[in-house]
């Protein structure tokens, strides 16, 4: 349980064309804070077109919009969010809400920032084909080299902040560069950060945004803007 009842817990999710998974990911969530005082924010983007607003309201969820990429809707949602603890997560079931508690715990235990790693001992990814392995271990092997860090994944969005972080960090990424940023910045902040297993579930229904070659050319830059 939280360290205080007062403890407010902030879910953000950013959303995109996702009315036949969100339903899920919410009573998920729901069922996992039993307990717990929190909010859930979805981030959803204007151009979808689908009920994912409307059934995300209708479960209880406070909706803002956005319409520029995952980044920005995840600097959207972190900058909305009231929390103590606040937790991103995706849309698509691949996060699994059990997970939720030890993301809370970390912040609990007085780190800054947790983030859910699929390549520790307890983590794993039913999802991942292997040349995005590939691109995800070339990409951390580049930031711990260049920031002297000590990462095992970079490309995953699933993770929890402390109240006030994320200003800290004065995110920028507009797209799938958003998750090498934050992992970069905190190094150069100096926070206090844990990795702890997850396991990525696959995409439960519709189609995955993420381009391999496409969005592996926004992490590279994204590394390269932030060295200096």
């Amino acid at each position: 349980m939280p360290q205080s009842k007062n403890e407010l817990i902030s879910i953000v999710i950013p959303t995109f064309r996702e009315e036949k998974n969100i339903a899920k990911v919410l009573r998920g969530v729901e069922n996992q804070l039993r307990g717990y005082n929190h909010e859930l924010i979805v981030v959803d983007d204007v151009r979808s077109k689908d009920k994912t607003a409307e059934i995300a309201k209708r479960m209880g969820a406070r909706v803002i919009y956005d319409n520029v990429g995952k980044g920005a809707a995840l600097i959207r949602g972190l900058r909305a969010a009231r929390g103590d603890v606040l937790i991103a997560m995706d849309a698509d079931l691949s996060n699994e809400p059990k997970e939720l508690r030890l993301l809370i715990d970390a912040i609990d235990i007085g780190y800054d920032i947790c983030t859910g790693s699929r390549f520790i001992i307890g983590g794993g990814s039913e999802d991942i084909p292997p040349l995005r392995v590939f691109g995800n271990k070339f990409f951390v092997f580049l930031v711990n080299l260049l920031f002297r860090a000590n990462y095992t994944d970079m490309c995953y969005g699933y993770r929890s902040f402390r109240k006030g972080v994320p200003e800290r960090l004065r995110l920028k990424e507009k797209g799938f560069g958003i998750e090498t940023e934050i992992n970069i910045k905190a190094i150069k902040n100096g926070l206090r950060v844990v990795e702890v297993p997850s396991t990525e579930k696959k995409r439960a229904a519709g189609e995955g945004k993420l381009r391999t070659f496409r969005d592996g050319w926004v992490i590279f830059s994204t590394i390269m803007k932030n060295v200096f």
